[in-house]
Protein backbone atom coordinates (compact mmCIF):
# COMPACT_ATOMS: atom_id res chain seq x y z
CA UNK A 1 0.00 0.00 0.00
CA UNK A 2 1.54 3.43 -1.00
CA UNK A 3 1.20 5.53 1.69
CA UNK A 4 -0.83 8.20 -0.11
CA UNK A 5 -3.56 10.41 0.31
CA UNK A 6 -6.14 12.22 -2.22
CA UNK A 7 -5.96 16.15 -2.04
CA UNK A 8 -9.73 16.20 -0.71
CA UNK A 9 -8.39 13.86 2.68
CA UNK A 10 -5.29 16.29 2.70
CA UNK A 11 -7.67 19.51 2.46
CA UNK A 12 -9.65 18.17 5.35
CA UNK A 13 -6.62 17.14 7.91
CA UNK A 14 -5.08 20.78 6.30
CA UNK A 15 -8.18 22.44 7.84
CA UNK A 16 -8.20 20.54 11.03
CA UNK A 17 -4.99 21.92 11.19
CA UNK A 18 -2.71 18.67 10.61
CA UNK A 19 1.09 18.76 10.36
CA UNK A 20 2.05 19.59 6.91
CA UNK A 21 6.14 19.15 6.19
CA UNK A 22 7.07 20.61 2.62
CA UNK A 23 10.09 18.62 1.15
CA UNK A 24 10.99 20.71 -1.61
CA UNK A 25 14.24 23.03 -1.63
CA UNK A 26 14.12 26.23 0.05
CA UNK A 27 13.98 28.04 -3.36
CA UNK A 28 11.05 25.91 -4.58
CA UNK A 29 9.41 26.51 -1.03
CA UNK A 30 9.68 30.36 -1.22
CA UNK A 31 7.74 30.47 -4.10
CA UNK A 32 5.07 29.15 -2.82
CA UNK A 33 3.83 26.83 -0.19
CA UNK A 34 0.98 25.22 1.55
CA UNK A 35 0.13 27.65 4.56
CA UNK A 36 1.68 26.28 7.73
CA UNK A 37 4.21 23.55 6.17
CA UNK A 38 7.06 23.19 8.14
CA UNK A 39 10.33 23.54 5.32
CA UNK A 40 12.11 19.92 5.41
CA UNK A 41 14.03 19.59 2.19
CA UNK A 42 14.14 15.85 1.36
CA UNK A 43 18.16 15.59 2.17
CA UNK A 44 17.23 16.56 5.12
CA UNK A 45 14.73 14.56 5.84
CA UNK A 46 16.91 11.36 7.57
CA UNK A 47 18.74 13.68 9.59
CA UNK A 48 15.38 15.52 10.90
CA UNK A 49 12.93 12.25 11.72
CA UNK A 50 13.49 13.29 15.65
CA UNK A 51 12.27 16.48 14.82
CA UNK A 52 8.83 14.60 13.97
CA UNK A 53 5.84 13.33 16.39
CA UNK A 54 4.97 9.77 16.31
CA UNK A 55 1.48 9.00 17.08
CA UNK A 56 -0.33 11.16 14.70
CA UNK A 57 -0.73 11.82 10.86
CA UNK A 58 2.49 13.74 9.55
CA UNK A 59 1.57 15.08 5.42
CA UNK A 60 4.46 15.76 3.18
CA UNK A 61 4.11 17.38 0.30
CA UNK A 62 6.09 18.77 -2.67
CA UNK A 63 5.66 20.17 -5.87
CA UNK A 64 3.45 17.09 -7.95
CA UNK A 65 3.90 14.20 -5.62
CA UNK A 66 7.57 12.48 -6.09
CA UNK A 67 9.29 13.49 -3.53
CA UNK A 68 6.88 13.33 -0.86
CA UNK A 69 6.28 9.83 -1.28
CA UNK A 70 9.58 9.27 -1.15
CA UNK A 71 9.85 10.81 2.12
CA UNK A 72 6.79 9.23 3.39
CA UNK A 73 8.28 5.54 2.70
CA UNK A 74 11.74 6.73 4.58
CA UNK A 75 9.56 8.48 7.87
CA UNK A 76 7.13 5.34 7.91
CA UNK A 77 10.38 3.06 8.11
CA UNK A 78 11.69 5.36 10.75
CA UNK A 79 8.06 5.39 12.73
CA UNK A 80 6.16 8.21 11.88
CA UNK A 81 2.87 7.79 10.26
CA UNK A 82 3.44 9.80 7.27
CA UNK A 83 1.26 10.43 4.04
CA UNK A 84 2.44 12.13 1.00
CA UNK A 85 -0.09 14.32 -0.60
CA UNK A 86 -1.16 12.89 -4.31
CA UNK A 87 -0.45 15.46 -6.92
CA UNK A 88 1.73 17.86 -4.39
CA UNK A 89 1.58 21.89 -3.97
CA UNK A 90 0.83 22.05 -7.96
CA UNK A 91 -2.69 20.06 -7.66
CA UNK A 92 -3.09 21.74 -4.80
CA UNK A 93 -2.91 25.37 -6.76
CA UNK A 94 -5.27 23.30 -9.85
CA UNK A 95 -7.43 22.96 -6.71
CA UNK A 96 -8.05 26.83 -6.24
CA UNK A 97 -6.15 25.86 -2.57
CA UNK A 98 -4.35 29.10 -1.45
CA UNK A 99 -0.64 29.35 -1.08
CA UNK A 100 2.02 31.37 0.86
CA UNK A 101 5.21 32.68 -0.82
CA UNK A 102 8.07 33.82 0.94
CA UNK A 103 10.13 31.92 3.86
CA UNK A 104 8.52 30.13 6.78
CA UNK A 105 8.22 33.04 9.73
CA UNK A 106 6.82 31.24 12.61
CA UNK A 107 7.72 27.92 14.45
Amino acid sequence: MRPEVDLPTFAAAHRDGALVIDVREPSEYVTGHVSGAVPMPLGQVTARVGELPRGVPVYVICAGGNRSLTAADHLIRAGVDARSVAGGTAAWLRAGHRIVRGARTTA
